[in-house]
C-alpha cells in the first residue's frame, strides 16, 4: 500500500469528514513532513484531535497510525538522509532483543519476495542475461557488495562479464563500448546512486538491454529496465538490510547455471583441477 497511499487519499477524499479532509490535504501537500510526525503532532498541526488522525489511518485501510506512517516513510525512503532513517527506525528497534527483531525483519522480507516475485519475469530476466553478447554488472554504494557477489559467480558461468566499479569518469571508461546485444544488470536500492542511474542511462542510450534488481516499481531503475526483479530491502536505521536481495541473487545464479547446462560442469571440473594443482585450498589430511 505504500506506493499507493497518496492515490488512495485522493480517491477517497469525497468520503472524508471535515477533519479528515484537513489531514488528507496536509499529507498530500507535505507528505515528506507528515511521514515523521506522531499522530498527536499531525493532529495539532491541522487542528484536529489525535483520535481523528488515528481514525483517518484506519479508514485508509491501515491497522493503526504507525502503519500509515511507515507507508509514508517507505514511499520517500529513497530520499531519506541517514539521520532521518535512524529517526524512522527508533520506535521499531527500541525493544531489548534487537538481534531477534532484526533477524525476524529479514525473514519477513524474504517471505515477501517469495510471495511477490513474478516467476515469468524471473525466467525472462534469466533468458535475457543468458543471451548477452557482453554482460555488465552495475551496483554502487551498499549495492556494490551485491554486485561483487553476483560478479564472482557469474564469471564462473559466463566468460563475458564485466563488473563496473564506481568512480565518476572511471565508470564510463569501463562501459563506453557498450552497445546493442549487450546487457547491463543493475542493482539499485535507496538511496539511489545518481552515478549508477547515469551509467544505466548511458548504456540504454547506446542500445544495451537494461535488467536488474531493485526495490519497487517506483524505482528509477524499474522505470527504464526491460525486466526487473523487485525485492524489498529493509531500511533498518542507517543500515541497508540485504538479506532478501542476496537470496534473490542466489536464485538467479543457480537459474543461470542451470540454463547454461553442461558448460558449467565443465568449467568447475577444470577449476577443481587447477585448484588442486596449485594447492589453492590445501590438501586433505589422511586419516
Amino acid at each position: 500500500m505504500a506506493k499507493n497511499i497518496l492515490h488512495t487519499i485522493e480517491k477517497n477524499m469525497i468520503s472524508f469528514s471535515k477533519g479528515q479532509k484537513l489531514i488528507a490535504r496536509y499529507i498530500l501537500d507535505n507528505y515528506d513532513k507528515a511521514a515523521f510526525m506522531t499522530a498527536s503532532r499531525l493532529g495539532k498541526t491541522v487542528q484536529v484531535s489525535e483520535s481523528t488522525v488515528v481514525r483517518f489511518a484506519t479508514q485508509l485501510g491501515y491497522d493503526g497510525y504507525p502503519s500509515m506512517q511507515r507507508a509514508l516513510q517507505e514511499m520517500i525512503r529513497g530520499k531519506l538522509t541517514s539521520i532521518q532513517r535512524m529517526q524512522a527506525s527508533d520506535g521499531v528497534l527500541s525493544g531489548s532483543d534487537l538481534m531477534t527483531n532484526v533477524l525476524h525483519r529479514d525473514m519477513e522480507k524474504i517471505r515477501m519476495a517469495i510471495d511477490q516475485t513474478d516467476a515469468a519475469e524471473f525466467e525472462r530476466l534469466v533468458d535475457v542475461v543468458s543471451r548477452a553478447k557482453r554482460l555488465y554488472i552495475v551496483g554502487f554504494r551498499s549495492s556494490s557488495f551485491l554486485a561483487g557477489y553476483l560478479n564472482f559467480y557469474f564469471r564462473l558461468i559466463y566468460d563475458n562479464v564485466t563488473l563496473v566499479s564506481g568512480g565518476a569518469a572511471g565508470t564510463f571508461d569501463q562501459i563506453f563500448r557498450v552497445g546493442p546485444g549487450d546487457v547491463v544488470f543493475a542493482i539499485c536500492f535507496p538511496r539511489y546512486s545518481e552515478l549508477a542511474l547515469k551509467t544505466i542511462q548511458f548504456a540504454r542510450d547506446r542500445g544495451a538491454a537494461i535488467v536488474g534488481l531493485t526495490d519497487s516499481e517506483l524505482s528509477p531503475l524499474a522505470r527504464v529496465a526491460e525486466c526487473a526483479l523487485l525485492v524489498h530491502n529493509e531500511m533498518i536505521s542507517f543500515v541497508d538490510s540485504l538479506a532478501a536481495p542476496m537470496s534473490m541473487l542466489n536464485a538467479l545464479i543457480l537459474a543461470a547455471a542451470r540454463k547454461k547446462g553442461t558448460d558449467v560442469s565443465a568449467s568447475f571440473t577444470e577449476l577443481e583441477r587447477v585448484w588442486e594443482e596449485f594447492s589453492i585450498f590445501g590438501k586433505a589430511e589422511d586419516d
